[in-house]
């Protein structure tokens, strides 16, 4: 089977995942990525999408002019030669089913010319409608329009459009030069999220499966024997934001820092893509940044994570069985933020221009008395066979 995703590193990683624990279950795989992830991939079979996120996302925060320019400079063209890495190599694998990211839009044609069934896998629930709730990521996605809630999925979709003459070029490769239109249908979608973080809606198609999240259970990485002793050296507060990096992050380093230690709470500052950082009049015994920790390791160890609320993270820090404070960037992060306070495992969602002392302490104080709801939801996401599910349905296509 051949696995093509695109995204940053939440989107990666769950496709490692699942091309690990195929490859193990006899099955020949192989995966399709962007480059530069900071996903480890080892003994999985990869080919580069010839496109770098990191790049694609770097001016996130700047004027909508700015944004433009961007596109026209890094994220089209990024674009264009990921839609064409994707038909090229799989055509080369040649494989009996094609699973895809929502982003890669050549992934209908290519499945059809060769003949083989396709499923779409979603980590955000972006494609596929329902009455329950808006588009994650939309313009309305913090208000419920009730019977209007599906016509928002309009706006994702529409995105693809800005994309069409670059899928036709890309689709030269095929044999006969062109696509089949229009596409055939994707056999199943598989949602890599977990029931406890979103309850299935009851209008979704019954070939809409949700599996539970993608997460190998077993063979992760550990931390660094310094983090893992800090972390475990007293009650602490994990921040990170992934690779967010909008607005000022020293500014973010120090109310992060004045808000854990208004509660008495040692601080694990992940910097990431650069979202975080320690100014020199906060540093003190208490702090540890550090560019990179694996958060399976640390946060069962912690009291409480301050994250963007990105799909990958807030999935992460829900399953290590600790309440969160989110602070959402942008896209689905929202979404994620206002699930966890529904579930009573966060506090309220801090969009991130509103993050000062002042939103960030009684927000810490909220989310650790939801310590114990928190624990349960953990212990019940620690159940799922997400991978095993997953893996189900699609040798059942």
């Amino acid at each position: 089977m051949m696995l093509l995703t695109s995204g940053t590193r939440g989107d990666v990683e769950p496709f490692a995942a699942l091309a690990r624990y195929a490859t193990a279950q006899g099955h020949r795989v192989r995966l399709g990525v962007p480059e530069n992830s900071g996903v480890d991939l080892s003994g999985v079979d990869t080919v580069s999408l010839d496109v770098d996120f990191h790049r694609l996302v770097r001016t996130h925060g700047l004027s909508p002019w700015t944004a433009v320019r961007h596109f026209r400079s890094e994220a089209g063209p990024g674009m264009r030669r990921m839609f064409s890495a994707a038909v090229r190599e799989t055509l080369a694998f040649e494989p009996d089913l094609v699973l895809h990211h929502p982003l890669i839009l050549t992934a209908p044609a290519v499945a059809d010319a060769l003949g083989v069934p396709r499923a779409l896998a979603e980590f955000v629930p972006v494609a596929t409608p329902t009455q329950e709730f808006p588009a994650p990521g939309g313009p309305t996605v913090s208000k419920d329009l009730g019977r209007f809630n599906r016509a928002t999925y309009a706006v994702p979709r529409s995105g693809a459009r800005l994309f069409r003459r670059d899928v036709e070029r890309a689709c030269r490769q095929l044999p006969g030069g062109r696509a089949a239109s229009p596409p055939a249908a994707s056999r199943a979608t598989l949602m890599g999220i977990s029931p406890q973080l979103l309850p299935r809606p009851a209008d979704w198609p019954a070939r809409v499966h949700l599996t539970g999240s993608w997460h190998p259970g077993t063979g992760l990485p550990a931390a660094d024997p310094a983090v893992a002793e800090f972390v475990r050296g007293g009650p602490c507060l994990v921040a990170t934001f992934g690779s967010m990096a909008a607005g000022d992050p020293s500014a973010r380093g120090r109310t992060v820092v004045d808000s854990a230690r208004a509660h008495g709470l040692r601080v694990l500052l992940v910097t990431g893509w650069g979202g975080l950082a320690l100014p020199e009049d906060r540093r003190g015994e208490d702090v540890l940044v550090v560019p990179a920790a694996p958060l399976d390791a640390v946060l069962p160890d912690a009291a409480l994570a301050v994250h963007h609320g990105g799909a990958g993270t807030a999935h992460t820090v829900a399953r290590a069985g600790i309440p969160s404070v989110v602070v959402p960037f942008l896209v689905d992060q929202p979404f994620w933020g206002r699930q966890l306070h529904r579930l009573g495992i966060a506090a309220a969602p801090i969009p991130r221009r509103r993050l000062t002392p002042e939103t960030l302490v009684p927000a810490v104080g909220d989310a650790l008395a939801r310590r114990e709801q928190a624990r349960r939801v953990g212990r019940a996401i620690r159940q799922e066979q997400g991978l095993r599910t997953a893996l189900d349905v699609l040798t059942g296509l």
